[in-house]
């Protein structure tokens, strides 16, 4: 006997060291992350208004009728009653009602790509506040992020100030995959050749968690980066720090960057090319490649552009004849 209940102690041992997890997602240090917690909450109590009953009086109705219980009332010819039927379907119907209710007010509110108009709930976003743009590339297997405003670029490091609307531009170099801070706000995919946007913010300063939550491949596991909300001024720091330690970012370098690798270092940048992010995110790095927005501007015809304008500086209007060259 005392070697089964040692193995099954042993078998329930790893289960202890999952008390030293932190439940981010429940307990996240930004307003977006902390809505979606809400929403998670909410509708499992919801739920668990039918499994909870549904769970007791399964149990309940196997003792109360067990077979060795003579006095429970059994009528085997009963098969309605009008009463339990409206709370068999009553009460499910109105759950499905109130859920599907908060889905259609929350996939408005949290969508990704609709601009914060709140920094948390006790405090509205000022009309004149203007948030920080992140350009986001996912790479074999890091993440780059390019400060545009700022001129500088990161490799696995992403800084960010407190209390300030962040707006991540996110695209991928090659293989799909998914950018996702737990404390931020929820998950959102890049991809090669479109952009994804994420507007969030982060409330509470402090080291969080990033990382891929889409496998792409060998190196996926080691795809992890180091996110910190900072004050303003410990931002500019950071800023200060990028420009006077990093090197130079143009396309041979980013290029040089963009070979598969692993466990890559933190590495700053203190000067970006001001069309790296279009060429990435339109696929054509490599010079004298066109750019993927080029090609979709071609119409038909001579070199005819989206809007009717001709590639030698002539207009033409749709159905008519091509000039003469």
């Amino acid at each position: 006997m005392l070697f089964p209940r040692l193995r099954y102690g042993l078998a329930l041992f790893p289960l202890t060291l999952l008390g030293g997890c932190g439940m981010v997602v429940m307990d996240p240090s930004g307003d977006i992350a902390s809505q979606q917690a809400d929403l998670i909450i909410v509708s499992t109590l919801l739920m668990l208004i039918v499994i909870v009953p549904v769970i007791f009086l399964t149990f309940f109705f196997a003792w109360r009728y067990r077979k060795n219980n003579k006095a429970a009332t059994y009528h085997p010819e009963w098969d309605h009653s009008t009463k339990l039927e409206l709370v068999i379907w009553g009460v499910p119907l109105l759950i499905i009602i109130a859920l599907g209710l908060i889905t259609w007010i929350s996939t408005h509110k949290l969508d990704p790509y609709r601009p914060l108009d709140r920094i948390d709930i006790n405090q509205p976003l000022a009309a004149d506040h203007k948030p920080l743009t992140v350009q986001v590339v996912s790479l074999d297997w890091k993440w780059l992020f390019i400060y545009p405003e700022q001129g500088v670029a990161s490799v696995n490091e992403l800084v960010t100030p407190i209390d300030t609307p962040i707006r991540f531009h996110i695209t991928s170099a090659d293989m799909m995959n998914s950018f996702y801070i737990p404390a931020l706000a929820g998950q959102i995919y890049s991809m090669p050749g479109m952009q994804t946007t994420l507007n969030a913010v982060i409330n509470d300063p402090g080291e969080y968690q990033g990382f891929s939550a889409n496998y792409s491949g060998a190196g996926f596991s080691d795809m992890r980066f180091k996110y910190h909300g900072v004050s303003a001024d410990k931002f500019d720091a950071w800023v200060q720090k990028a420009k006077q330690q990093g090197g130079t970012l143009n396309r041979p370098e980013y290029l040089e960057l963009a070979q598969p690798s692993e466990s890559t270092p933190v590495t700053y940048y203190n000067s970006v090319a001001p069309d790296l992010y279009h060429a990435i995110l339109n696929r054509c790095v490599v010079e004298g490649k066109m750019c993927m927005d080029q090609m979709m501007m071609m119409g038909k015809g001579d070199g005819e552009m989206a809007d009717g304008t001709m590639k030698h500086g002539e207009k033409q209007k749709h159905g008519d004849a091509p000039a003469e060259k």
